[in-house]
């Protein structure tokens, strides 16, 4: 078997409001030719880093695509700002879009053929967002178990919420009234919690998950600022974000998944098939958060779907 190109590089990303030099690591799986558009892959939390999507690494293998992942500011290779830990005018979509717009000039990915871009989570947040602005040489779009808004998913949260066992509930009540997110109780919950609707393995954390916890233990700033203290309380800068009255702006055929018991409920992915003019949607039986990385043959499910997506030359919605 051939060796894999690998090429890792940093994007040298100028912030107005940072007096330091920072940059944007990312790495290519493939070779970036000029006949066949690569795949951006943006990571969730935000703060997680890219290694637990390192999955799709293989649509190269599979299907010759080349793959380009990078970690966003702030977090895992990238510059990090614990400076700006709690800023929440700071810690902004519009900060994410620049550094994304930064990468594709550096990697000169806009003309011919162009490029493809998945974002998961909160990178899928990002790349709804993106790709209404119609950006010059974006192909095709898949958010992965992604949000339509920030309120949606809190409704999604408490439905998710409501079927945990009742001494749990309570228990996250409790803390939640109290700020004590550090209690045995809350802790007990929020395990229950990623076990049962964030990546539903018989061993969790996944051996792929765990630089993405590392991440996000060491250093907290962009999680917390943006996100909240938890994924059950979630009261950052992006509390009132939302991308729907911008879906009808986008043109790119666009591919939406999630899991049967994902965090991102099925609530949240109706305005994107219901609003984004060239849109499939499909859920994953049995599958949580993270398709891609669980097993009963869905992280073979999420590859073959997403390939062929990206690869086929014609494109019918599903509605």
């Amino acid at each position: 078997m051939a060796e894999i190109p690998i090429r890792e590089g940093q994007a040298p990303f100028k912030i107005p409001t940072i007096n330091e030099p920072c940059f944007t690591y990312y790495k290519v799986i493939g070779n970036l030719s000029r006949d066949t558009p690569p795949v951006i892959i943006a990571h969730g939390g935000p703060g997680a880093g890219h290694e637990y999507l390192l999955t799709f690494a293989d649509l190269w293998q599979d299907y010759g695509l080349p793959v380009i992942f990078y970690d966003q500011i702030g977090c895992a290779t990238s510059t990090h700002l614990p400076q700006k830990a709690g800023d929440r005018s700071f810690w902004q979509e519009q900060l994410f879009q620049g550094e994304l717009d930064n990468l594709l000039d550096h990697l000169d990915l806009r003309r011919d053929p162009g490029f493809h871009f998945l974002g998961q989570s909160w990178g899928g947040m990002l790349g709804a967002a993106f790709a209404a602005r119609r950006p010059r040489g974006l192909r095709r779009l898949v958010l992965a178990s992604a949000l339509a808004s920030r309120e949606l998913g809190i409704r999604g949260t408490r439905l998710l919420r409501e079927q945990m066992p009742p001494d749990m509930q309570k228990g996250l009540n409790e803390a939640e009234e109290k700020g004590e997110y550090e209690s045995p109780a809350y802790k007990e919950a929020l395990d229950f919690y990623y076990r049962n609707f964030a990546c539903r393995v018989d061993a969790f954390p996944p051996p792929e998950m765990l630089p993405a916890l590392k991440h996000l233990s060491e250093d907290t700033t962009v999680y917390r600022t943006m996100n909240g203290p938890s994924p059950l309380t979630a009261d950052g800068s992006l509390s009132t974000w939302t991308v729907i009255p911008r879906l009808p702006q986008i043109t790119a055929p666009t591919l939406v998944y999630n899991g049967e018991y994902d965090t991102s409920h099925d609530i949240v992915q109706v305005p994107f098939f219901e609003l984004i003019p060239r849109v499939r949607w499909i859920t994953f039986s049995g599958g949580g958060h993270m398709c891609h990385l669980e097993g009963e043959g869905r992280r073979e499910r999420v590859l073959k779907v997403v390939g062929e997506f990206l690869t086929q030359e014609e494109f019918a919605d599903a509605r």
